[in-house]
């Protein structure tokens, strides 16, 4: 077969195949599509919602109950009841028509936060380097990066040399 041929078939079966998807899912054939409907709006009901709040609140009281008090400073030892805690909130929210974050949920982990972590401050605080070091983190990866450009242009001309 010619290749020439070859090509026209395949552009024609593709063409066919386009023309019959696009066909079937048009609106002309009177089909009724459930994604092209509206979805149901959900009016958000804030007492449901602060109930709902309560109840992912008292699962993260608990959660947190196991953890010792000096501990609820650092992150890594509270992350997986925080993000269980955060999920109940969002998913509750959702579910019951409400945008997450919204005021009243914040306000409600807002208050979380300062039952649990009022105590929490940073112990040392950050300082900018000394200039100097300052200068060398920053001008080190300029002079990389134009290294490389230099390096790459160098070698796209030495291999038209070589080609």
């Amino acid at each position: 077969m010619d290749t020439n041929l070859l090509t026209l078939f395949k552009l024609s079966l593709i063409f066919a195949v386009n023309m019959l998807m696009t066909r079937s899912l048009s609106d002309a054939d009177g089909g009724d599509l459930s994604f092209t409907q509206q979805p149901r709006l959900l009016q958000c009901n804030q007492t449901v919602l602060l109930l709902e709040m309560e109840r992912c609140g008292e699962r993260f009281r608990s959660d947190m109950s196991h953890i010792h008090p000096d501990d609820r400073c650092n992150l890594t030892h509270f992350i997986r009841e925080y993000h269980v805690f955060s999920s109940c909130t969002e998913t509750n929210a959702e579910r019951i028509g409400c945008f997450w974050p919204n005021p009243a949920v914040e306000r409600f982990i807002i208050s979380i936060h300062k039952h649990f972590f009022s105590n929490c401050s940073l112990e040392q605080v950050f300082i900018d380097p000394p200039d100097d070091t300052l200068t060398l983190l920053i001008f080190i990866p300029v002079f990389l990066t134009l290294a490389m450009v230099v390096l790459v242009v160098w070698c796209s001309k030495r291999s038209d040399l070589l080609a």
